[in-house]
């Protein structure tokens, strides 16, 4: 009878934790794919999972932070789904790479064609984006998921420090230093080009080196073969021939 007093007072134990914890893993979150510096691009995705067992998620409303506006937002295609990407003007224009920006993209819109994530599963949105604040730690998106049942669910509550987490936390993408000596774009510069071109030239040109070094070897080793076999030669018939005059 005890022990199954306990068995019992175990497994409601561990459903207790389930239920706790599963609302940790179920609201809409936003990773980078690698690293998401400041100041360079990055591509990140917007995981959706669906949270109910009787519609799907047919839409997803991301609105991009406006103090720090991002001027190049651009989505990987995705089947069955169509996307919108919405621009805005700036009240304060941004420069970037020595060019004044006078819009930035403020929300993106994924619509399903069919029958969206349905229950049981979850859906990744990727973007590319950039270039990504310096001044900033990270960036907090306000995302709106809406069902097939006309549901809808706001994740647009911010984490306030020394805070539990909110019912329905708003997807934020935490930022990492700038890599030393400069920001990566995932291309080369041209400096580094040109000193990939030089050093393969210098390559070439010591391979060649050696090659007409090696020949040259291989010619004078042969002259000398040749000379000691005829050395040898006129040896044998000189010592053939006193044997023969003896």
């Amino acid at each position: 009878m005890k022990a199954s007093r306990i068995a019992a007072a175990g497994v409601a134990a561990a459903s207790t934790v389930l239920v706790l914890t599963a609302p940790a893993f179920a609201h809409v979150s936003v990773q980078p794919e690698g690293t998401a510096a400041k100041g360079d691009y990055a591509v990140i995705d917007f995981k959706v999972p669906n949270e109910r067992d009787n519609a799907s998620t047919t839409q997803l409303e991301v609105n991009f932070p406006t103090d720090h506006p991002l001027a190049s937002v651009m989505p990987q295609p995705i089947n069955g789904w169509t996307v919108k990407v919405t621009k805005s003007k700036l009240d304060k224009p941004l420069e970037m790479h020595g060019e004044k920006i006078s819009e930035a993209v403020t929300k993106v819109t994924w619509t399903a064609d069919d029958k969206g994530i349905e229950p049981g599963y979850f859906q990744k949105f990727p973007l590319s984006v950039g270039a990504l604040p310096e001044d900033a730690d990270e960036l907090v998106f306000k995302a709106i998921q809406t069902y097939s049942n006309k549901e809808v669910v706001r994740w647009i509550e911010p984490q306030k420090e020394g805070a539990e987490e909110p019912e329905n936390p708003a997807p934020v993408l935490t930022l990492s230093d700038a890599s030393e000596g400069g920001h990566s774009h995932g291309s080369s510069t041209a400096e580094d080009t040109a000193d990939d071109s030089e050093a393969a030239a210098k390559d070439t040109t010591e391979a060649a080196s050696s090659s007409d070094s090696s020949d040259t070897t291989a010619r004078v080793l042969g002259v000398v073969g040749i000379v000691v076999g005829v050395a040898g030669v006129a040896f044998g018939v000189v010592a053939g021939r006193r044997r023969t005059n003896a």
